[in-house]
């Protein structure tokens, strides 16, 4: 992880300081706010700020002006009933903002969640830093051969050596040729005083998918643990997962009451159809129900034997 020195500078001077509040505040998230928290080979992510608490989530549900005689006991299984039962707005009454580094083709996964506030370090106007990510040799894995958009085993040996060869040899050329392009005196390049430069906006069109950028993300609650649940997921791009996991930290230090129950009923939990929780009653009361006459299709049948533990 690479910040920079006005980066460091500027965390150092938040976690410095301190102020009187009347708003809600988590103790778990303050004690990490603004904090660089590594992800990958150069990636971070930090939460700058913060809306809400468990309480804020009970306030929403009960419309009520004050805890009164209530007790976290109560609200713990308030909380546990929203989650279990798909409410939504309450959650939506908590906000986050995160600082995220990444490389350019997990943003491009990400974004696809639209239902967050984004502003990303623009190439337009900035020059791009010379960070790439390179993958670790545990995670170069060939094609999956029963899931496309999967990875299968890992690579090794000389193949796995020219991997990663490329994947740098190219990054770096595809940053120097960017620079030459800037003509901006970037990576160790004197200014050519007789060229002009191509314009930032053209030249960043050379640079390579794993090219780090940098965005602000606020979202609220409820769309926060959507995110989660599909990118925290096992099934998930290795790459996009490890900052999911580090945000549900995040989501734990926030919201305790709120990440328990997220754990309990997204994360930890499984979702059957209607005809597949009529295949379960049917074997819970002994009788013996074949794939041919289940009405699931043969993965949904395989996934179903696997869900309940049988083969």
């Amino acid at each position: 992880m690479n910040l920079t020195p006005d980066q460091q500078d500027e965390i150092n001077v938040l976690r410095a300081q301190s102020a009187p509040t009347r708003r809600a505040v988590s103790p778990g998230l303050e004690a990490i706010l603004y904090q660089a928290i590594p992800i990958l080979d150069h990636g971070f992510i930090r939460v700058v700020d913060y809306m809400g608490d468990d309480a804020a989530i009970v306030q929403a549900a009960r419309v009520s002006y004050g805890r009164g005689t209530r007790k976290v006991s109560d609200d713990r299984v308030l909380i546990r009933y929203l989650m279990r039962h798909f409410h939504s707005t309450p959650f939506e009454m908590c906000e986050i903002k995160y600082h995220v580094k990444l490389p350019i083709f997990v943003a491009r996964q990400w974004i696809r969640h639209r239902t967050a506030n984004v502003n990303e370090y623009s190439a337009r106007y900035s020059v791009l830093d010379n960070e790439f990510y390179i993958p670790a040799p545990d995670q170069l894995a060939a094609q999956s051969s029963d899931n496309r958009q999967g990875r299968g085993a890992i690579l090794t040996g000389d193949e796995a050596a020219q991997v990663l060869d490329l994947l740098k040899h190219d990054a770096e050329k595809s940053y120097r040729d960017y620079a030459w392009m800037l003509n901006e005196g970037e990576e160790g390049l004197a200014v050519d005083p007789d060229r002009a430069g191509l314009a930032r906006e053209l030249a960043r069109i050379n640079l390579t998918l794993n090219t780090y950028t940098q965005w602000y993300w606020k979202t609220d609650l409820h769309n926060l643990m959507n995110f989660l649940r599909l990118r925290a997921d096992p099934h998930a791009q290795y790459e996009i997962r490890v900052y999911a996991d580090a945000m549900i930290e995040s989501l734990d230090a926030w919201v305790p009451l709120a990440a328990e129950a997220f754990r309990e009923y997204r994360l930890g939990s499984a979702q059957l159809s209607a005809t597949a929780l009529k295949i379960v009653k049917r074997m819970l009361a002994g009788e013996t129900v074949e794939a041919a006459q289940s009405g699931l299709g043969k993965r949904e049948w395989t996934e179903l034997m696997a869900l309940i533990g049988r083969t």
